[in-house]
């Protein structure tokens, strides 16, 4: 009775820890892919979408680079929605908090349950409590929740703890396979799932079946083996139907972006650093600038490969001893966890949320061993009662130290310029950091101090698409017109695909009243991604700026479709309606300082000579908004169609031109070329 006193006393403590500890961050922003996912994911904000969200992949992401199936992510980011009334950061991190809650205290009873089959009581409840707190309120894993969509990290190794705990709690109700649910429900949270049947395989034969990892090897128990597997078939074919069902629905997986023998070799050594963080969880960062290691003698790949073997050692050392079976139980986990990031060459070698998961299995080896050793030495400890008291000091010291290390990772988690001014103090090699660093400098107009930062990250990443964005709105935004246009060119050449690179681009050009080129980028970022609000928002700018009432009044309606009862969507449908021009706050409105139809005609011609077809295009649109009669643009229309080889517009537009005046030569001549290319 007092074994159970003592640990709901235990369990409130480190509740209350848990809470001051976090009491600091459950106002902290929204951080990198929490932008093109949260923010700007317009399908979080109907709680009717959710059924969709396990269909249609577009309503992941707002980004179609970033498409995926994590249905039960994008479930719980629309109740926060909902809840909160809005983007409202308050319910979002207090969500991700309360799954961190219950999957601690899942891990408890999941803990006391391995640790019963080694440990007689009072020594599971405590071990177990022990490694539940430490998991609990350790430091690394406020990198997972201050960051809103890592809740995918939380929720996967929620519902994989569920399984793996009616498993080992219910075996007489495997049959039914009731285990198997919580698994199918986490596939949709994130690709670590399939660990689960791993973890699983190896529980069987060294805690049921009761063999080392070197009996797996021999002969005789290829039986039990076997057994093992056929038991784990069901959970195997669930978990692989429904893993490709959400992998087919991603429309591309990205390729490798780092060779694959270099990268493998890069992960020994981020292993170790794993292990090493676990106990010395400092200069975290949320964005490192490691990368492959390409020299096979580095030192740093020596000492990974040591690391594993040792690892490896390790688990075959445990697993000989009933009593130390669990820690090599939880050494596989941690290994396992980590083996999909570390098969799979991603763009980062190294993520610290990455680790989430991999303590779940460290923090019941290193707990386990460390009562196992206590144990061994039980006379000593109980005769000395300044061991047992020193002993219970060092583990709330470090537990504490964990807690205050959450405390300040809270601080840096803050705001946007406290995380990315972290990256690049800890990560100085790191472009992506010193660039996200200046954009918040951008923001509060610290251009000179953005500059720098953009400058130092350019020989980082040359071919980085988005630095060039954003160097071409710090251009436009401090007057350097030539500049700005130079790095827009440069990121849509990078990357002609990049619907964002058009889109600031023609936000930056709408600005500067370069209406017709901001209509052609606006156009081209929609036709690339037609779910981004800031291109429709710059669309419907371009469009009432250019009287294009017809295009502007549909893309008002697409929009809405999007922003269900958008003010500023409302208002240019309306304007389409009533042919209005709308004020352009901070936009060189065109529709104010128009040029006559003659000069917009001298314009189009210019732009015809250059082989600018669209621009000459968009010029005698303008003349026409003047003068609607205007035959000689509509003649420059059809001349400019004509050379795109459009031959079915280029007719229609000279019909018109002949319409208004018949006695047009260049028109008829157009016209007949048209023709005479549409009867082929």
């Amino acid at each position: 009775m007092n074994t159970k006193r003592n640990i709901i006393i235990i369990a409130i403590a480190a509740l209350i820890v848990l809470l001051v500890a976090y009491s600091n961050h459950f106002r902290n922003q929204f951080h990198f892919d929490d932008f093109h996912t949260i923010v700007d994911n317009t399908y979080i904000r109907d709680l009717k979408n959710i059924p969709h969200y396990f269909t249609e992949s577009k309503m992941f992401s707002a980004n179609p680079d970033h498409w995926g199936m994590r249905a039960m992510v994008t479930t719980t980011l629309a109740i926060d929605y909902h809840l909160g009334g809005g983007l409202n950061p308050l319910f979002f991190q207090w969500d991700t908090f309360l799954w961190f809650v219950g999957l601690c205290v899942l891990l408890y009873f999941t803990y006391k349950a391995l640790l019963q089959k080694s440990y007689e009581a009072p020594w599971p409840q405590y071990l177990g409590i022990i490694a539940t707190v430490w998991f609990a309120l350790h430091t690394v894993n406020a990198e997972t929740l201050n960051y809103v969509i890592a809740r995918s990290d939380v929720l996967s190794t929620f519902f994989i703890i569920v399984s793996f705990l009616i498993f080992i709690v219910w075996p007489q109700k495997r049959k039914y396979c009731y285990y198997i649910i919580p698994a199918l429900i986490g596939v949709f949270a994130k690709e670590t799932v399939p660990v689960l049947v791993i973890i699983l395989f190896f529980y069987l034969l060294l805690i049921e079946a009761e063999l080392s990892v070197a009996d797996l090897f021999k002969l005789k128990n290829f039986k039990t083996v076997w057994n093992a597997f056929v038991k784990l078939l069901p959970i195997t074919i669930a978990v692989a139907v429904v893993q490709l069902y959400t992998l087919s629905k991603v429309p591309s997986i990205p390729g490798i972006t780092n060779p694959f023998g270099y990268y493998v070799l890069t992960q020994a050594y981020v292993w170790l650093h794993y292990f090493i963080s676990f106990f010395l969880p400092m200069n975290l960062s949320a964005d490192t600038d490691w990368t492959v290691i390409r020299n096979l003698f580095d030192e740093r790949i020596i000492a990974g490969l040591a690391f594993v073997a040792a690892l490896v050692i390790a688990i075959f050392r445990t697993s000989k001893n009933k009593q130390t079976r669990v820690v090599s139980l939880g050494l596989i986990w941690f290994a396992a966890s980590l083996l999909p990031t570390s098969l799979a060459p991603f763009a980062e070698v190294t993520n610290d949320h990455r680790m989430f998961f991999a303590f779940v299995g460290l923090s019941l080896s290193v707990v386990t061993y460390l009562g196992y050793l206590v144990k061994k030495h039980q006379a000593t400890f109980l005769a000395n009662p300044l061991y047992k008291n020193g002993l219970i000091g060092v583990i709330v010291l470090v537990m504490l130290l964990n807690a205050y290390g959450v405390y300040q990772r809270n601080k840096v988690w803050r705001t946007e310029e406290t995380l990315w001014y972290d990256v690049t103090v800890k990560s100085p090699l790191n472009g992506r950091g010193l660039m996200n660093y200046a954009i918040t400098q951008m923001a509060k107009g610290n251009f000179t101090v953005a500059n720098d930062y953009l400058e130092r990250a350019t020989p980082l990443m040359p071919y980085y698409s988005t630095l060039y964005i954003n160097k071409g709105i710090l251009k436009g935004a401090t007057g350097q017109p030539a500049l700005a246009d130079e790095n827009f060119k440069k990121a849509i050449s990078l990357n002609p695909n990049d619907y964002e690179a058009y889109s600031f681009y023609a936000g930056y050009l709408n600005r500067a009243g370069r209406t017709p080129e901001a209509r052609l980028m606006a156009e081209k970022a929609y036709q690339l991604n037609p779910y981004y609000t800031t291109t429709l928002q710059t669309l419907m700018s371009v469009y009432n700026q250019l009287g294009l009432w017809e295009n502007l009044q549909q893309t008002a309606l697409n929009t809405l479709k999007l922003l269900p009862g958008n003010k500023e969507a409302t208002a240019y449908l309306e304007a389409s309606k009533t042919h209005s021009y709308l004020a352009q706050p901070g936009v060189a409105n065109t529709a104010k300082r128009d040029l006559t139809p003659q000069q917009y005609l001298d314009q189009s011609l210019s732009y015809y000579n250059t082989g600018d077809y669209q621009k000459c295009i968009l010029a005698c649109f303008n003349a026409l908004r003047l003068k609607p009669d205007y035959a000689a643009a509509y003649n420059n229309i059809g001349a400019a169609y004509n050379q795109l080889k459009q031959w079915d517009k280029g007719a229609a537009a000279c019909k018109k031109a002949l319409a208004l005046d018949p006695n047009n030569k260049l028109a008829a001549g157009n016209l007949n070329w048209a023709l005479s290319h549409m009867k082929k």
